[in-house]
């Protein structure tokens, strides 16, 4: 196994939005639903429009503190949505990263057998023209003014090597490497060059061990390789339901260890398969048992209303 970390940092933070979000209720008032797109973006589908604000586009990134209108404007947004949706973000500490400002960031803490978990939710409020509602034009300054029903997010569950604080209090958060590196070259000449990267092997390769032998969620890749490390991601980061998660990333990291640095080398030299002989020995060793979280998923094609291709995730219970 890998040793080192990658830091992540947290400078700010909004107290106004963290009492906002501890004090969301439990219950899930608007319906919906779990999709992807053609891209493999992930997104939910509420029943119930909301608006999006027009945010300022730039951010000088040395800046460690928002705008004040930035965050006035992500308030409002956060309350909107809280009362749409308030278990998705009942219970999370907001983040502000400079580096991504259209993607604000929220992130909950566990433990599990003595080890420290990374919870990171980011929505995407980035302009979809085509799927949303624009009520204001944007500028060369500011995004549109839209009305939506597809929020798009990401959330992830990582592993953690230890948390630390700075003078203001704000955390710090190492994220345990366990793969070493997943560049292996490049394609292309001149303007064309394109880095050549194993993170989608690896996610198939973690994927497709803990999956039930033919099951097909594609393309939901639960267990994938981000930040270094193996990551647990979720369509169901419900209060209620995301803690139940992090039992199935620790194990599935004590489960994995021993081979990681074999998975890598192997994909570094051929493309993932079943096929292979290395996947298959590990497979094997999978206890049965394992698969019963994912039975009950279940990935369905569709054409949607702008004749594109997109996947709903249902659940059978």
């Amino acid at each position: 196994m890998y040793s080192g970390a990658t830091l992540l940092r947290f400078p700010y933070t909004d107290p106004s939005i963290n009492s906002f979000l501890a004090n969301l209720p439990e219950s899930i008032p608007c319906p919906y639903s779990r999709h992807f797109n053609h891209l493999e973006e992930f997104f939910l589908k509420i029943d119930s429009p909301f608006t999006v604000p027009s945010f300022s586009i730039h951010h000088d990134v040395r800046r460690t503190e928002p705008e004040p209108a930035y965050l006035q404007n992500l308030r409002t947004l956060l309350h909107t949505l809280g009362d749409l949706l308030p278990s998705l973000f009942r219970g999370l500490t907001y983040g502000f990263d400079p580096t991504e400002v259209m993607r604000p960031l929220f992130y909950q803490v566990f433990t599990w057998e003595g080890e420290l978990f990374l919870y990171l939710l980011r929505i995407d409020l980035s302009t979809r023209l085509q799927e949303v509602e624009v009520l204001t034009k944007g500028t060369n300054d500011t995004t549109p003014f839209y009305r939506s029903r597809r929020l798009y997010l990401e959330a992830d569950l990582l592993p953690l090597q230890g948390i630390e604080q700075d003078p203001t209090g704000n955390p710090s958060f190492s994220i345990k490497h366990l793969i070493s590196h997943t560049w292996i070259g490049e394609e292309g000449r001149g303007y064309f060059v394109q880095g050549i990267w194993i993170d989608r092997d690896l996610s198939k390769f973690f994927t497709k061990l803990f999956l039930p032998p033919g099951s097909r969620l594609y393309p939901y890749y639960p267990y994938n390789s981000r930040y270094r490390t193996l990551c647990l991601s979720l369509v169901f980061p419900e209060a209620s339901r995301r803690a139940s998660f992090v039992p199935l990333l620790h194990r599935g990291i004590h489960f994995l260890s021993p081979h990681l640095s074999r998975i890598e080398e192997t994909l570094k030299k051929t493309p993932f398969s079943e096929n292979l002989e290395l996947y298959q020995r590990i497979k094997a060793s999978v206890p049965e048992g394992w698969y019963n979280e994912w039975k009950s998923l279940h990935v369905r094609p569709y054409i949607n209303e702008f004749d594109m291709k997109e996947y709903v995730l249902e659940e059978y219970l």
